[in-house]
């Protein structure tokens, strides 16, 4: 099970989430999980990364607890129902809270890597898929 979240991990918010743990992640999206902890009780905190090519888009999808980001390389537009889009640039941060539908979307020509870190419910899947808008 541990396995299973590990691969699912990298952001998940930013990577394509949809898809189930056990499968790959859709063309042009990488993960690397770094690490993932049994805290605080009855949550897992969970890091990894994520790279995206450019043209790429992550898929809507919600998760569990909340996730909090950093972007290392690239550009991105970060959609979060209820707020403005938002474009980040390296070094720029991001939180989305637990429950709230996202995307996420390559900015320009050159690929994205962020740093993705979720406080989740050990009992619920990473990531579920959100409806389309």
């Amino acid at each position: 099970m541990l396995k299973k979240t590990l691969l699912c991990v990298s952001v998940v918010a930013l990577a394509g989430i949809g898809t189930a743990l056990a499968q790959q992640p859709p063309a042009g999206i990488k993960r690397t999980p770094l690490q993932t902890v049994a805290f605080p009780e009855g949550y897992n905190t969970v890091v990894g990364l994520a790279e995206l090519a450019p043209g790429v888009k992550a898929g809507r999808h919600t998760h569990p607890g909340i996730e909090t980001g950093y972007v290392m390389e690239g550009e991105l537009v970060l959609s979060i129902d209820g707020q403005a889009d938002k474009t980040l640039k390296p070094g720029d941060s991001y939180q989305i809270p637990a429950g709230v539908v996202h995307d996420a979307a390559v900015h320009g020509d050159k690929p994205m890597k962020v740093l993705g870190i979720y406080v989740v419910d050990k009992t619920k899947p990473l990531a579920s898929p959100a409806p389309p808008k």
